[in-house]
């Protein structure tokens, strides 16, 4: 099946690499205009070039989701550009690891300002739009992380699971006029991220740790661009407020020791 995006208008943040990039790529495939952005712009246009190649259609703009009027601009201005606004993916992410005795509010307060209030900002201005339309589809890029709790990584996985309860709410606002909003969860992907984490001496680690999935891997950007675009296109239709765990299994698995 192609097309299921024929003509609608969709926009991805931090859409430069991996998950984002892959998203905007599969939408662009299924016939929909994209609208991308990212801080670096470099990357952006090397997306927005490969979408071009593909024969989809792309504009970008390089610009830092924490920045909430830019952002705001960027949502009212393509919604009035297009006449329409029919999907945005909330990807752009803030990580950050440290222990909790080393952070300050202000970094705290970062992976907030990227992860979630940037979504408030997105899905208020998409709102505007969407509802008097009646249609659209929002789609938050939660983790694992929003979920489940992992030493070290308490800013990041405090917000995506703020992230995961803000889309609940927003469902419930945006219902009644067929405005949906669900969250996905990734596990570990294999991104340009991923794999400076898992680089030189810290590669065995991951090995070990893509053995732990019960899929007995990491998961790639296409198979979460994969859940993105069922969310996005009419196939979705009576689906609203959830949240969808693409993590090969893990965040249902009970690890206890080997006997």
């Amino acid at each position: 099946m192609a097309g299921r995006l024929q003509n609608r208008v969709a926009i991805v943040t931090g859409a430069s690499q991996g998950i984002g990039a892959a998203i905007a790529q599969r939408f662009a495939a299924e016939g929909a205009h994209v609208v991308i952005c990212a801080r670096r712009a470099e990357p952006l246009a090397a997306t927005a070039a490969a979408i071009r190649a593909a024969g989809g259609s792309v504009e970008y703009s390089a610009l830092d989701v924490a920045d909430h009027a830019a952002l705001a601009s960027l949502v009212a201005n393509a919604a009035a550009k297009h006449g329409r606004l029919d999907v945005v993916v909330n990807n752009a992410p803030s990580v950050t690891y440290a222990a909790l005795a080393d952070l300050t509010p202000e970094t705290f307060r970062k992976d907030f300002d990227v992860n979630v209030n940037s979504a408030m900002v997105t899905t208020r201005e998409a709102f505007k739009v969407m509802i008097p339309a009646g249609r659209g589809s929002i789609i938050n890029i939660s983790s694992i992380n929003g979920l489940l709790a992992l030493a070290n990584m308490s800013a990041y996985g405090a917000a995506k699971a703020a992230l995961i309860h803000f889309t609940r709410y927003a469902a419930i606002e945006g219902a009644r006029a067929n405005v949906r909003v669900n969250a996905i969860a990734p596990g570990v992907i294999n991104t340009p991220a991923t794999a400076a984490g898992f680089a030189g001496p810290y590669a065995e680690w991951g090995k070990k740790i893509a053995a732990q999935v019960p899929m007995g891997r990491f998961g790639e950007a296409n198979e979460i661009a994969n859940v993105a675009l069922f969310l996005a296109s009419d196939e979705s239709s009576y689906v609203t407020a959830v949240c969808i765990s693409a993590d090969g299994g893990k965040a249902a698995e009970l690890v206890v020791p080997s006997p």
